[in-house]
């Protein structure tokens, strides 16, 4: 059964969020046939050939003085506007903070079912089936949208992106989004920025807990994550104590991260900051003490002053990778 997929390609900082090619490898998976659409609104055309690249047949670039800055109302609008010209079976978001607010609004619209934070999603019987995290990720779930527009939200890191393929050819247009009556109006973002590798979409994390002891002893992570090109994160600890932003908190309550690498220092393994990283490709634990709960999820573990080993690592890597 083909199927007529719409992905919404994400911008920001400047440029497309990784989960927007890996949303488009989703739709390729599932449209059977059918053509893959991203819908870029209020971002540059200039993003187009990366998307076209990655697999899409359509870029839809919407345009708008309204859009610049994302608001709930216009943004649905313009996502709903091409939704009527694509009239897709299957609607891909990020599973961002974009995403997250932005999808349920759109399947309320659309009277669309929706699965959110899916891991995966395939083809059986005919039937979409979606499998998600569900309690803190001790398990997973899989659900079935049997019937109309189904909507989904893609975790980050999970569904492998599609590898660029130079001059593929794909149609590209451009609309413009009427400015209807907004009830809201962003006039300015001041965005609050911790620095380095954004958390959602690094490939590798370098976490601290209570055992950093300190704001300053956040700085051997922060060495160790500049020479592996790595975000930095914390544990809900961490940040109570003051040691670090809100910004950085991986967990339960903070963000939901799935990178090739997490390597944890001075954490316990609380159950709240599991839930937010335990679906890691690989997790090195640094931690004194040797009963740790963070050692029964970690796939290799040092007991060890992370002030000691964390620098350790540091030299080593930095001889491994010539920097």
């Amino acid at each position: 059964m083909a199927r007529n997929v719409l992905v919404l390609a994400e911008v920001r900082g400047g440029a497309l969020r990784p989960v927007s090619f890996e949303c488009i490898a989703a739709g390729r998976a599932v449209a059977e046939g059918g053509s893959v659409t991203a819908a870029l609104i209020g971002a540059s055309a200039d993003f187009a050939s990366a998307l076209v690249e990655h697999g899409a047949d359509r870029v839809v670039v919407v345009k708008g003085e309204h859009l610049a800055n994302y608001t709930p109302e216009a943004w649905v609008g313009a996502l709903h506007n091409v939704a009527l010209e694509v009239k897709p079976d299957v609607v891909f978001l990020g599973h961002t903070g974009l995403g997250r607010d932005l999808a349920p609004r759109f399947a309320q619209r659309n009277a669309a079912g929706m699965v959110s934070d899916a891991v995966d999603v395939k083809v059986a019987d005919g039937n979409l089936v979606f499998t998600r995290p569900i309690y803190a990720g001790k398990a997973f779930a899989t659900q079935v949208i049997k019937q109309g527009m189904a909507v989904a939200t893609i975790r980050p890191n999970n569904v492998a992106a599609l590898a660029a393929e130079a001059g593929r050819a794909g149609e590209v247009t451009e609309v413009a989004a009427p400015a209807a009556d907004l009830r809201t109006v962003i006039r300015e973002v001041v965005r609050k920025s911790t620095g380095g590798v954004d958390l959602a979409s690094a490939k590798i994390v370098v976490s601290g807990g209570r055992g950093v002891k300190s704001a300053d002893g956040f700085k051997p992570l922060y060495e160790l994550a500049e020479v592996l090109g790595a975000g930095v994160g914390a544990s809900r600890a961490a940040a109570d104590a003051g040691y670090c932003d809100y910004a950085l908190q991986v967990g339960q309550t903070g963000k939901t991260v799935t990178p090739d690498l997490y390597i944890a220092c001075g954490i316990s393994g609380a159950i709240q900051h599991l839930a937010g990283m335990s679906a890691s490709k690989v997790i090195v634990a640094v931690n004194k003490d040797p009963e740790a709960p963070i050692f029964k999820v970690a796939d290799y573990g040092i007991v060890g002053d992370l002030f000691e080993v964390v620098p350790l690592l540091t030299a080593e890597f930095k001889a491994l990778l010539g920097r």
